[in-house]
């Protein structure tokens, strides 16, 4: 079998990766040694961030449609409500927080792969592979025997335990959490506010010896809890250098666990019922070395794993997913730069320690704990600060140095953009909904306007479908004529949220972040910037 990119597990991650790089009209073999779908709700929150993601890849819509909201969290002590935290958003972002069980987000995207032509080949196991400058040749096992699939790239989202991984000689330093939990999917019959999770604990000279959270799934009074492990349940723990994290087999939680923490720690009295699963399950906090070697890559759980507070790492691994894949379909078809691929890691390595240093933090001393702001504390949680500032592949020209979105930043959303054609509305980020390069360019004024369609035409005939521009102008600004690439900033939020001069110009990448901005933007600075990503 051959292959443009193998990609072995399929999880969120690798179904979010082979989603993108179909639609790029890469060819994708998935294969996943699971020969059905997991039928549980492990990772549930997901982020605002991860919804413009999918928004982008067309897939948000079925994601709302199986969803519920996340409004916020309680939090109780000792039977005392001490905290309510609302997870408000800046108006200007357009989704809020979901919860979705995972084998829903699987489902999900799983349907979109088959929509694009792609599909997962189930009951099917990496069991070593091998490189050279030319391509990877792997060999995988299924129920018929062992077979060969030959690939130009090899991508392991194939979790902690990763084979792909392993066979890289990439060390995963970091350590585990002494605690054991356990998780299960109920019903419970309490009037607690609805979109709210719950966080209950016990404390004793201010410490935590007893754990209860909730978090509200799609369903009437539904939630997946996690709790401490009681002592008949645990378990003897992990050697020395191991990698304890994820769900354990063979001891499963019955309702009568669930109910007994219930009754120590529930705000109300509750009755816990239809348990649909349960399992016990460790916390490890560990990073990969490198994101890949050569032809070979890590995403999501092979190249970072950490606790699950603030519901941060499947979402990490998602976004893991989006940086590499438009970098991947460059590549694939000989357009991309020579060291395009060099910069998934440079970009998306920092963002794991990141992440893995503050979840243990949050996971001691509570969400935000590091943050004087808890709206600045929301609005990282939801992924929206994540960003690659010293990336080789953003630049910044002439203008303000603390202009933002700075490059490196997201590309901000911004409504009331009008188009003579439309009778409605459109938000900036519709504009994005292609596989290329997005070139917005600004104009405050007629004269203005004539030099960015100038530069716009200049851009189509160097770079052709890889760059698409678009002028937006100013509300007031006198046209004598309309370009159908043109926009009309009719309520004004394009040129605050993006601090726009008389004539800026932004090169937003295919991922969706600021990769250039200059107040006087030239063809030339822009090809610069461009020869760092297209060949």
């Amino acid at each position: 079998m051959t292959a443009d990119v193998l990609i072995v597990g399929a999880g969120p991650v690798g179904l979010t990766l082979a989603v993108e790089l179909r639609w790029r009209g890469v060819d994708v073999i998935v294969v996943d040694r699971l020969t059905e779908r997991a039928p549980y709700a492990k990772a549930v929150g997901i982020q605002p961030r991860t919804v413009e993601v999918w928004d982008a890849m067309g897939v948000a819509r079925p994601a709302l449609d199986a969803a519920t909201t996340m409004r916020g969290q309680l939090v109780y002590v000792n039977g005392a409500n001490v905290a309510q935290l609302d997870l408000t958003l800046p108006p200007e972002v357009p989704y809020g927080f979901l919860a979705l069980p995972q084998y829903e987000t699987e489902r999900v995207l799983g349907e979109a792969l088959d929509g694009l032509g792609g599909q997962v080949t189930r009951g099917t196991e990496l069991t070593g592979f091998e490189q050279d400058p030319s391509g990877v040749r792997a060999t995988v096992r299924d129920g018929f025997g062992e077979f060969t699939v030959e690939s130009q790239y090899l991508v392991g989202c194939d979790g902690a335990h990763s084979l792909v991984r392993k066979g890289l000689g990439i060390s995963f330093e970091g350590g585990a959490f002494a605690e054991e939990y356990m998780l299960a999917d109920v019903e419970v019959d309490w009037t607690m506010p609805t979109g709210y999770g719950v966080r209950a604990m016990h404390q004793t000279d201010g410490v935590t010896d007893d754990l209860l959270v909730c978090i509200p799934l799609p369903g009437h009074r539904r939630y997946r809890v996690s709790m401490l492990v009681p002592d008949e349940l645990a378990s003897a723990p992990a050697g020395s250098g191991e990698i304890a994290h994820g769900l354990e087999g063979g001891r499963r939680p019955e309702l009568r666990h669930v109910q007994a923490v219930l009754d120590r720690l529930s705000p109300q009295p509750t009755t816990a019922s239809s348990l649909r699963w349960s399992s016990v399950f460790r916390i490890s906090h560990r990073l990969a070395g490198r994101y890949g070697v050569g032809r070979v890559f890590l995403a999501g759980d092979a190249a970072h794993i950490h606790p699950p507070t603030g519901a941060q790492g499947m979402n990490t691994g998602v976004q893991d997913a989006y940086n590499l894949g438009w970098k991947l379909a460059l590549a694939v078809t000989g357009s991309a730069a020579p060291a395009l691929l060099d910069s998934y890691h440079e970009e998306r390595h920092p963002v794991g320690e990141e992440v893995v240093g503050r979840t243990v933090k949050s996971a001691r001393e509570g969400i935000g704990a590091d943050m004087a702001d808890p709206a600045e504390a929301i609005v990282r949680e939801a992924q929206l600060l994540v960003g690659y500032p010293s990336s080789p592949l953003v630049g910044i020209g002439s203008g303000p140095a603390d202009a933002v979105p700075r490059p490196g930043d997201r590309a901000p959303d911004a409504a009331g953009l009008r188009q003579d054609s439309v009778a409605f509305p459109i938000r900036l980020h519709e504009l994005f909904r292609h596989p290329g390069h997005t070139l917005l360019l600004w104009a405050s004024d007629a004269q203005g306007a004539e030099t960015q369609l100038a530069l716009a035409a200049e851009v189509t005939d160097r770079f052709g479908p890889a760059v698409r521009s678009r002028l937006i102008v100013a509300r007031e600004a006198d046209l004598p004529g309309v370009s159908g690439i043109t926009m009309r900033d009719a309520d004004g939020r394009f040129a605050a949220g993006y601090g726009a001069g008389d004539r800026t110009g932004y090169l937003v990448r295919p991922d969706g972040y600021v990769g250039f901005r200059s107040d006087e933007i030239t063809f030339a600075a822009l090809a610069d910037n461009l020869g760092s990503t297209l060949r």
